[in-house]
């Protein structure tokens, strides 16, 4: 099981939402809780947010005036390529403090206090979030060890075929800079989760190829994901680039269910002739388009849910 050991840069809190956080020399982790005295500690799964400082130094180098805690992350680390971690990995505090990862990326509410500063905010697209399982007093330069797992504990995690795996990829240049809040996201966990699948994962890019590109190869070669979902990205706009991304990394396609997915559309609107998803196969993993906006991606949903089940048992090797 690989591990990769970095360290902590700052520690930062604030009494309030809403208002700078500023750095402290230690603090205490409470279990199911946070930490100690920051406004944003509470019982639910985003109690502790970090950030790589390697995200901040880039920042500084074209000329930011930034310092850690500006993004409002809690722990500031270096050492650990945050991008690698997934969902349920565990992190390790000065040997006795355990975190489980329990989300990637943000979901911003509006333009923050740094937006409005730099014009951007690189929280949504690269900070994680946390929930303490083991509590304790941490400090400034103690070490941080990630789990990054293994590929055959990831495949045996996945086997379960009653409980698919999933990843969401929200596909957009407004969400990810802050302008817009992401319905579609949520959208797609809800009835996924309503109809029995595990929400692995979820992150949030711009309409950037590379970057598309770069979280598929991630989900199907590294998660053990048996199925990823894209929303956003499929229209004709000349930013539109998630059928390309996707088909760049695809090994077969699965024709059947966009077409299916547009006449589903076309009982609604005859534009929907005009989204251009895909899916297809990356190795074992099944990658389906949806379109951008929630009211499209369940009534893409609605049309393919009930062939999912068998799609994926033929994946496996099942029978036609």
């Amino acid at each position: 099981m690989a591990r990769i050991t970095g360290r902590i840069r700052a520690i930062s809190i604030s009494s309030e939402k809403g208002i700078a956080k500023h750095n402290v020399p230690a603090a205490e982790l409470q279990a199911d809780l946070g930490i100690v005295g920051d406004a944003h500690a509470g019982s639910g799964p985003r109690q502790v947010s970090l950030l790589d400082m390697a995200s901040i130094r880039e920042l500084r180098q074209n000329g930011a005036d930034i310092s850690p805690g500006d993004f409002a992350e809690n722990l500031t680390v270096e050492g650990i390529d945050l991008s690698t971690l997934r969902v349920g990995r565990r992190l390790k505090v000065g040997g006795a403090i355990e975190l489980e990862v329990t989300q990637l990326g943000k979901r911003c509410h509006g333009r923050c206090r740094i937006f409005e500063k730099l014009g951007d905010c690189i929280m949504p697209r690269q900070g994680i979030f946390a929930r303490v399982v083991t509590g304790g007093r941490i400090q400034v330069g103690d070490a941080i060890v990630a789990d990054c797992g293994s590929r055959m504990a990831d495949s045996i995690h996945s086997s379960n075929p009653k409980s698919p795996r999933v990843a969401i990829l929200t596909i957009s240049d407004s969400c990810a800079q802050g302008k817009r809040e992401d319905a579609s996201g949520p959208a797609i966990r809800e009835i996924l989760l309503t109809a029995g699948y595990e929400i692995a994962e979820e992150r949030l890019v711009p309409d950037d190829r590379d970057a598309i590109v770069r979280e598929l190869m991630r989900f199907s070669e590294e998660g053990g994901h048996d199925l990823v979902f894209t929303t956003g990205g499929t229209g004709l706009g000349p930013r539109d680039v998630t059928p390309e991304a996707t088909g760049s990394v695809c090994d077969r396609l699965v024709p059947g269910l966009a077409e299916l997915m547009r006449t589903q559309g076309l009982k609604q609107t005859r534009n929907a002739v005009l989204s251009r998803g895909i899916a297809g196969m990356c190795g074992k993993t099944l990658i389906i388009n949806l379109p951008g906006s929630p009211r499209a991606v369940r009534e893409g949903l609605e049309a393919i849910l009930d062939v999912l089940p068998h799609a994926l048992e033929m994946m496996r090797g099942g029978g036609h």
